[in-house]
């Protein structure tokens, strides 16, 4: 019996070709075996990054967003008053909206957690959670504020998993 040097088939002795592959049978074929090739595998592709949700910088003219950053930008900086100029100054941009509404949503959590804080001041965990809390929300609206710096339009991390802010 033959073996096919291209695909490791048995075969007849007097099989001038063989049956599975299709390789052509000679002399050397019967003396020394090869390594069966395979074909070659699909290539992989790596899976797509899946998109944001809480990213809207799409949704904004890189115009609008090159003119108002600044006002973006005050909106983080200088919490009530940053929210009124940039209201005034900016009211024709859906970019710096945005924004506004953001911080609206960080300043509204800090007045809860203030109210919360004010009415059990008297017990010694709750002041300490709530400066916590603030100092959270301080952090979330500092990252806001570099995220402008960059362009973006992204709701911030907590805020947007509140339900009642939506």
């Amino acid at each position: 019996m033959k073996v096919c040097p291209n695909c490791g088939a048995q075969l007849e002795d007097n099989a001038a070709f063989c049956v599975s592959c299709g390789a052509p049978m000679n002399a050397q074929a019967n003396q020394q075996p090869q390594q069966p090739q395979y074909q070659a595998q699909p290539q992989y592709y790596a899976p797509q990054p899946a998109v944001d949700p809480a990213d809207h910088t799409a949704e904004f003219d890189p115009k609008d967003i090159s003119d108002n950053k600044p006002f973006a930008m005050l909106v983080y900086l200088m919490s009530f008053i940053g929210i009124i100029v940039a209201a005034i100054c900016a009211k024709d941009s859906p970019y710096v909206q945005f924004h506004i509404r953001q911080c609206i949503k960080i300043t509204v959590a800090q007045m809860l957690v203030g109210i919360i804080t004010a009415f059990l001041f008297w017990t010694v965990i709750v002041p300490i959670a709530a400066a916590i809390a603030i100092a959270v929300l301080e952090v979330i609206s500092l990252i806001c504020f570099f995220q402008v710096c960059g362009g973006k339009a992204k709701e911030p991390a907590i805020i947007k998993s509140l339900s009642f802010l939506k």
